[in-house]
Formats: C-alpha cells, sequence, structure tokens
C-alpha cells in the first residue's frame, strides 16, 4: 500500500466538515454531520478567529510529499474551502488505512518540545467493514530510529526537540512502524486541554469503573499534584474527570491499565454522540467544537480524505470493532540501568496479535477472480531467493513469475540450501502480491511472515524451498 503525503497544511472548514472528522477520530457514526451543516455553517464562519492544522494537497504537488516540523503554518489568507455534503463520495479504495493517535501531554503553558502521553494505532479495513484499535503503552521500551532504546513516548519529544523531518509525529510514526512491521497512514495529535472542553461541550461520559480508583500523586498542570479518586460503579464523568481516568496510573496494571480506560473513554464519547438528543446541544455548541478543535488538533488527513474515510467508518457496525492493548501478554516489566521502570515487549506474541488485527482478511470470489489485475496494480517489487540446492531454480522461477506480469526485481540463493517449503515474507503490505503468489506457488499460508527492513531492493522476499522445486520440475 502506498502512504499518501505526511505534510500538514491549515485550511479553514465549515462546522460540518469539522463534525465528520471529530466522528473519524472518535470512531464514531458521522451522517449526522451532514444534517447539521446548512443550519450551523454560518455560525461557524462568524466564530473562526484561527485556523487548524489539516493536511490539504497543494494544487500541482498531489502525489508529492510534504514533510513539515509541528510549527503551524500561516494560511489565514487562503479562502474558505466550501463542499457540499452531496459531493462527498465514501472511501473508494480497497487498501487497509492505519492511524496513529497521540494524546500530547502540553503542560503549565509552557512552549517547545513535549511527550505523548497515550499512543494508539487504529486500523480501518474497507474489505472486511471493520475496525481495530490497539493502544501502546508510553513506557514500552523499544528503539527509536536515530536515537536508541528509550520508551516509545520520547518519540514526540525527540522529534521535536532535535527537528527530525517532519517533526516529532514523524519520528513516532516511524518507531511504530518498526515495532509492528505495518505502514502507519497518517497521525492525530489532540492537546489534553481540547478533550476537556469537546468532553464538557458534549455533557461528560457514561463509564462503568470496575474498582475504586486512589491516586495521591495524580500530576496537576504544572509540575505538582492534584490528588484524585473515583468511586467504583458506572457514574458520568465531565472532561475533567474523564482525562484523569484516563490518564492515572495508580491501578494494579498501571500503564497497561491506563491504555484500557483510554479505550474505554473513546467508545463512551462515540457512544454520548450517537445519542439522538445529543443533537440539538451540538447545534448550540458547534462554533465551540470547532474552535476547540482548531486549537488543539494536528492531522496530515486532508479534508477530502477525512470525509471519506468518515463516510466509510459511519457504516462499520459497532460488532466489527476490536480493541486490544499491549498488556503483560505482550510485555514484561523491566528496570534500566539507570533505575527507570519500562515494559519490555514480546516480540512474538505482538507480531500474532498484529496479525489478528492487522492481516488483510480473506479475499472475496470477486477479487479472487481479478486477483491478477489487482496484483499488477499494487506495484509490489519481488525477490526470489533459492533455498535448495538445484542449480538455477531462481533463474528460472524468475522467467516464469514475470510470464505471470509479476516483478521481479531481484534473484539470488537464500542463507541455506536445505528449505523443505518455500517461505514469503512482506515487507509491508500487499495482500494481492502475497496471494497471488500463495496461489501460483501452493505456499502455506503458514508459512507467510511480515518482516521489515529488507536487504535489498524489494517490497516481498520468496525463499523457494524443494516443495516449489519439486513442482516445477513436476515432480510428485
Amino acid at each position: 500500500m502506498t502512504s499518501r503525503s505526511r505534510g500538514t497544511f491549515t485550511s479553514r472548514l465549515p462546522i460540518w466538515a469539522l463534525a465528520i472528522l471529530a466522528g473519524l477520530l472518535l470512531i464514531i457514526v458521522v451522517a449526522s454531520a451532514v444534517w447539521l451543516f446548512r443550519t450551523v455553517q454560518n455560525m461557524a464562519l462568524a466564530s473562526m478567529s484561527s485556523t487548524p492544522e489539516f493536511a490539504v494537497p497543494e494544487e500541482g504537488v498531489a502525489n508529492e510529499q510534504v514533510v513539515t516540523g509541528d510549527t503551524p503554518q500561516d494560511n489565514s489568507e487562503q479562502p474558505l474551502p466550501i463542499i457540499e455534503p452531496d459531493e462527498i463520495e465514501p472511501w473508494s479504495g480497497n487498501e487497509r488505512i492505519n492511524f496513529l493517535f497521540l494524546g500530547v501531554d502540553q503542560r503549565c503553558d509552557e512552549e517547545g518540545p513535549t511527550h505523548t502521553d497515550s499512543i494508539m494505532m487504529v486500523t480501518v479495513d474497507p474489505l472486511s467493514m471493520s475496525v481495530a484499535l490497539l493502544s501502546l503503552p508510553r513506557d514500552l521500551w523499544l528503539d527509536i530510529p536515530g536515537f536508541g532504546v528509550d520508551r516509545i513516548n520520547q518519540a514526540y519529544y525527540f522529534g521535536q526537540a532535535y527537528e527530525y523531518p517532519g517533526g516529532g509525529q514523524a519520528l513516532a510514526m516511524e518507531t511504530i512502524e518498526a515495532l509492528l512491521g505495518i505502514p502507519v497512514d497518517y497521525y492525530v495529535t489532540v492537546d489534553f486541554a481540547g478533550f476537556i472542553e469537546a468532553v464538557d461541550l458534549i455533557g461528560g461520559i457514561v463509564v462503568d469503573v470496575p474498582a475504586p480508583i486512589v491516586d495521591p500523586n495524580y500530576p496537576d498542570n504544572c509540575y505538582g499534584y492534584d490528588p484524585f479518586s473515583l468511586e467504583a460503579g458506572k457514574q458520568r464523568l465531565n472532561g475533567e474527570v474523564a482525562l484523569k481516568f484516563a490518564r492515572t496510573r495508580a491501578t494494579f496494571g498501571g500503564d497497561v491499565d491506563r491504555a484500557e480506560r483510554q479505550q474505554e473513554v473513546l467508545l463512551a464519547i462515540r457512544n454520548q454522540v450517537l445519542r439522538v438528543e445529543q443533537f440539538p446541544k451540538l447545534l448550540v455548541q458547534a462554533p465551540q467544537l470547532w474552535q476547540t478543535f482548531q486549537d488543539n488538533v494536528k492531522t496530515n488527513l486532508s479534508l477530502e480524505d477525512a470525509l471519506e474515510l468518515a463516510l466509510l467508518v459511519q457504516e462499520i457496525p459497532e460488532e466489527n470493532i476490536q480493541t486490544a492493548v499491549l498488556d503483560f501478554n505482550y510485555v514484561y516489566n523491566e528496570t534500566t540501568p539507570d533505575g527507570r521502570q519500562v515494559l519490555v515487549p514480546l516480540r512474538n506474541e505482538i507480531r500474532t496479535l498484529r496479525d489478528e488485527l492487522f492481516a488483510p482478511p480473506a479475499v472475496p470470489t470477486p477479487v479472487i477472480e481479478n486477483l491478477p489485475q489487482f496484483m499488477v496494480q499494487e506495484g509490489a517489487r519481488v525477490a526470489i531467493y533459492n533455498g535448495t540446492a538445484v542449480f538455477g531454480l531462481a533463474a528460472e522461477t524468475q522467467s516464469y513469475l514475470q510470464d505471470l506480469d509479476v516483478d521481479v526485481s531481484e534473484i539470488g540463493n537464500a542463507d541455506s540450501s536445505t528449505y523443505k517449503t518455500s517461505q514469503i515474507l512482506d515487507y509491508g503490505f500487499h495482500p494481492y502480491t502475497i496471494q497471488f503468489l500463495i496461489q501460483e506457488m501452493q505456499i502455506p499460508p503458514l508459512n507467510i511472515k511480515n518482516a521489515t527492513g529488507p536487504d535489498g531492493d524489494y517490497d516481498v522476499l520468496v525463499i523457494m524451498g524443494n516443495d516449489w522445486a519439486n513442482q516445477l520440475q513436476g515432480e510428485p
């Protein structure tokens, strides 16, 4: 899959577009946004005093990657983009779309580099009409490209502090890509101050607290403490308490429990916004919601992509939404030499979970019938390595696959000549190419793996085993 531009650009949007984009962020049904458009647009125009940070492709450079830092651009002279609701079509692509959501911890009105306090991957699959949320603990101990091993929440900070190309969000995206072995197409960062205001504007949220929470050391907005406690049971929380509920680590599972609560809060927001009686209140609060969104959300989503994706998400049923957390089935506690408490990833277990959440679904019959066409359109470069003692097998296979329009960019010998069965390593996300090779070479599905960091200029590596050598030579 080819990721879209990761650059950011600012523009002013009508309030109905804000409502749709917010709906995408919270994985909520957003059809009501179209209904709100004509009523609140004039209110929104009158209330705009700043510009939100969105990615809008510049004319003539739609296919180029525009990389900027975290500093908002001044686009106050741009005309307001007006898009009629009936002009927006649902997302038409078949590829999976992956988002990285970052909750930014900015304290004491400080300026400059800051950390991410909440990290969540969200994937939307148009083929299976499903959504999955994967929360990553902020104390996860892993390699940050170019900066060594550290907590995952340092990636955003390092990207800002050291002026990494693309800023903190770009380094955070690359860090997640290296961990999970999947592409991250888009990012959305949300400041906690905006979260509090937005929750208050929608009337709070209802959560079910499984056990009492007592946190005498909950941090305030600066560098002191703001003791926090919450009774067990179902209750409605305002914005401030909802943020504390989502951020506190004063429970047995610490950072892992917090990641689970953050998902619960997102789904509670979804339920609150979906209540029919909420529509009149959202109408009244539209200008304030718009201003909050302007001040506290950054994303590399273009307006058009955001609206198309939102209309896709509204069609996904609730039972097709999965949630998962890198809990203690996937991490373990460790103390670093300098005394920091961190969570070390269990990579094999994480790969298994990743495959459950992010792997392509079984390809339906209509797609199988058009598989060669989809494979060619995907444009994956395939390397063929000989894992047997059969001389010339790689060259013979290259010729065979090229006759089938497979882009074989490289051939060579594997690390061993004793492979009994063939293997495929996918360095990214190339479902059609993988499915095509499985069918043509009769490779067992269990022999398909995701990987990162190929040694050459290829996207998919096929290591041929004796099973393929026998098949190609016509042996039983």
